[in-house]
């Protein structure tokens, strides 16, 4: 029985390894293609020089204006991760730490606000940002990214905070340090591994959004990545020009991986130490 369930297990990932990575080799290559080499023969590697070409990055990158998308997405993402973790941090560690009055009922509103779905809320956003001059602008949507956030992240944060060590807490406040210097410079330092697991987390999730940024942002100038993938997308239907489309891809994921590519043990460990006391 054990054999048979471990072969079943193997198999599975298996299946599973080649429904997740199959499919970005095949654009990894596929982005060196001509478009006519991408029709002749969809799944060879690009073999001859008729058929591979890096002009397809040069003409993302500057024709097709990949750069100024991958700078707005950079800036945006960058900027609301920062306050994101800054606030959820804080959040979590009150909420755990501090045996305040009605902090249950905190700790349950941000349950709450991990329920509503971001399309009912698109209506009244429009109307706010308007009313507040932060239409069409970059820090209007990382305001609103960090709204979204911060619900996932406090009760993400607040796992790692609340098992950390109360003796540790207990020894600073002997020593005579403030209830925020014991939060910055022993607190916040022990949950590194949780910081980085809801950083990973929360940073695929901005990078990849696509309604927020859709409603919020107007002028093309200020469009992120995927906004700017969007319109290529249209564009093919009076170009062709498959070739630029996958390399605008493999740029939108090349971020993505490279983060998780350095940061991956640090998520398992973060995830572990989470859920001891979540």
């Amino acid at each position: 029985m054990r054999k048979l369930l471990r072969t079943l297990v193997f198999l599975s990932l298996g299946f599973w390894f080649l429904l997740v990575v199959v499919p970005v080799v095949w654009l990894a290559y596929s982005s060196f293609k001509t478009t006519d080499a991408i029709f002749a023969s969809p799944w060879r590697p690009p073999l001859s020089r008729h058929e591979a070409t890096v002009e397809n990055y040069t003409h993302a990158w500057g024709k097709s204006h990949v750069s100024g998308y991958f700078v707005n997405s950079l800036a945006t993402v960058s900027s609301a991760l920062f306050g994101t973790l800054l606030l959820s941090a804080m959040a979590a560690y009150g909420l755990a730490r501090l045996r305040v009055r009605g902090r249950r009922a905190v700790y349950y509103a941000f349950v709450a606000g991990m329920i509503v779905p971001a399309a009912l809320t698109l209506a009244p956003l429009f109307e706010l940002l308007r009313s507040l001059h932060l239409l069409n602008s970059l820090t209007g949507l990382a305001l609103v990214y960090v709204a979204f956030s911060i619900p996932f992240s406090v009760l993400m944060l607040y796992g790692f905070f609340a098992s950390l060590p109360e003796e540790v807490r207990e020894a600073a406040v002997v020593d005579g340090a403030s209830e925020w210097q014991t939060f910055w410079h022993i607190f916040l330092p022990m949950a590194r591994p949780g910081l980085v697991t809801v950083a990973i987390f929360n940073f695929l999730g901005m990078w990849n959004e696509y309604l927020l940024a859709l409603v919020i942002l107007v002028d093309p100038e200020k469009q992120t990545l995927q906004l700017g993938i969007a319109n290529m997308v249209v564009d093919l239907g009076y170009r062709c020009d498959w070739g630029t489309l996958l390399a605008t891809m493999v740029l939108a994921m090349l971020p993505v991986l490279a983060i998780y590519a350095v940061l991956h043990k640090r998520v398992v460990e973060g995830m572990i130490m989470g859920a001891v006391k979540g």
